[in-house]
């Protein structure tokens, strides 16, 4: 018999298994997941154009030195910041922590994440918990909110009521060359909410402008000037 676990089990019961390597419908189970809310007639749903991420260098920065991110820098960058958001979105994003990180077949994982994050539409802040999914063969990570979890210490850890619970895909597209950040996300809101989208979309600009900045000074050592 195969060791499965499935998306609504108890948090304890999976987490029990946590070394187990779990079957890939696994993750697919997660997408679904996405995919359901993201069709929720009373959900709010946000997709950003594709982000040219070295066109955003070149518009906005001033490099030390040359530099063309490929697609798979720009997986790293965003593998790097799913696990670490503290470091990569400061803007977003100011204590938190990852745990759990559990392997899936084909390389795929699945890792907890509990953070103190600003509010899209009030700028309060307060706790963000996610069950985080990560593809490397489909250059995919999925943020699924939860008002529940079990933490690393065994304790329930319970998400703020500063705003409705969201779901958030990350993936990366485009060609090798010239990639493309691809950003969705689907608040969980009892009716759609015009306006947390329109001032979502214009906070977005800039998280995602520091986010790479962060990366390449860190990670790839060049100097940025803002232009």
């Amino acid at each position: 018999m195969r060791n499965e676990v499935h998306l609504d089990e108890p948090l304890d019961s999976a987490k029990s298994r946590s070394a187990a390597v779990l079957p890939l419908a696994f993750f697919s189970q997660a997408i679904e997941e996405f995919d359901r809310a993201w069709r929720h007639p009373q959900h709010t749903p946000i997709e950003l154009e594709p982000l040219d991420v070295n066109a955003l260098l070149q518009q906005d920065y001033i490099l030390s030195e040359p530099l063309r991110l490929t697609h798979s820098l720009l997986w790293d960058a965003e593998a790097k910041k799913a696990w670490d958001p503290r470091r990569y979105i400061p803007h977003v994003v100011r204590e938190g922590q990852s745990w759990g990180r559990t392997t899936l077949t084909e390389g795929d994982q699945r890792f907890l994440r509990a953070s103190q994050q600003r509010a899209w539409k009030t700028d309060a802040y307060g706790q963000i918990l996610e069950e985080v999914y990560l593809s490397p063969r489909e250059s995919k990570i999925l943020f699924l909110g939860r008002a529940e979890l079990v933490g690393e210490d065994d304790r329930a850890l319970r998400a703020g009521s500063h705003q409705p619970l969201f779901h958030v895909e990350h993936s990366v597209g485009g060609t090798n060359t010239q990639p493309l950040n691809l950003w969705r996300i689907v608040h969980l809101t009892p009716e759609k909410d015009d306006a947390l989208a329109q001032r979502q979309v214009t906070a977005m600009s800039e998280v995602m402008r520091q986010f790479i900045a962060i990366y390449v000074e860190r990670e790839l050592g060049r100097k940025l000037t803002r232009r």
